[in-house]
């Protein structure tokens, strides 16, 4: 298993036949032992909520979905695979998760916070490997078997974030106490109802790269935004944006305008092209209004037309 951080490194994936559709992807599921989704652009996707975690903010519970999801990401290239992911741990699980990453060849790229004054605090930790899938997916599942992460039938259905629910086809419509339509009109955008929390991705303009390869918004690539309702009309938020470099204080200063906190900047990939920058957001308050201001800071970055 090899570690993929630069350009270069693309050379040294051999020039045998391309992976055989689907095989690959259960290869994964096996190894992992928790079954994906297919998403665009050729991503294999798996959701890993910290369904077993109990996290307050500000006297709100925060739901799996809002900001506890795990997920890995796979996409073949040639006739290995590329995974990226970020992983939801608690303090205690750092080390071990760490050690066994590094141990199994995959590359640690980031370690952070994305909120203030959660309790107990979860940290993020951003992979990224390269090698076949099988080791892989055996490699992740060992690091994770290092922390309380579920794999079984109480995660099930449950996709981690919004990308992988809006993957999600023929299931039963969910319903949230939220004016979704309204949040929908302001924002610009329609999301998705995922485990009591309405989600909103929103793809950047350019398709961003790391290490010379397309990142697909199934991949961390795509804006994230969620409510969570609070009652009365009113959600939290969280999320992150994602932003060059010029976009960054712009973008402070519209959410602050909006009372929207800035919990965190930071990167999350070490060969991204164009650099990114990553910033997440917190607030409790009436959604619509929210949504508004969420509308002023998406106004100040390069984003897909709807």
């Amino acid at each position: 298993m090899r570690i993929l951080t630069t350009i270069a490194a693309l050379s040294l994936i051999s020039a045998g036949p391309a992976l055989a559709a689907e095989a690959w992807q259960q290869e994964i599921a096996t190894g992992l032992g928790k079954p994906g989704t297919e998403m665009p652009g050729g991503v294999y996707r798996v959701g890993l909520p910290r369904t077993d975690l109990k996290v307050t903010l500000d006297g709100v519970e925060l739901r799996p979905a809002f900001a506890l999801g795990s997920w890995l990401a796979f996409k073949p290239i040639g006739n290995e695979v590329m995974v990226m992911g970020d992983l939801v741990l608690t303090q205690d699980e750092i080390a071990p998760v760490m050690a066994r990453l590094e141990a199994g060849g995959i590359a640690v790229t980031a370690l952070h916070n994305h909120l203030l004054r959660a309790a107990p605090n979860p940290f993020y930790i951003h992979v990224e490997g390269h090698g076949a899938p099988a080791q892989l997916a055996t490699t992740l599942n060992g690091a994770l078997g290092a922390s309380q992460t579920p794999f079984g039938a109480e995660t099930a259905g449950i996709p981690a974030d919004a990308a992988a629910q809006a993957a999600t086809t023929g299931s039963a419509e969910q319903r949230i106490d939220l004016d979704t339509a309204a949040i929908d009109q302001a924002l610009g955008r329609s999301g998705k109802v995922n485990g009591g929390v309405y989600q909103v991705s929103v793809p950047r303009a350019e398709r961003p790269k790391e290490a010379g390869m397309e990142v697909p918004d199934a991949m961390g690539s795509a804006i994230a935004i969620n409510f969570q309702p609070t009652g009365s009309g009113q959600a939290a938020i969280t999320g992150d944006f994602v932003l060059t470099a010029d976009e960054v204080n712009p973008v402070i200063r519209a959410l602050h305008a909006n009372g929207i906190e800035v919990t965190v900047l930071h990167n999350h990939m070490l060969a991204d092209e164009p650099r990114l920058f990553f910033m997440h957001f917190w607030a409790n308050d009436d959604a619509r209004k929210l949504a508004t201001g969420l509308r002023a800071a998406l106004d100040d970055m390069k984003i897909a037309k709807p």
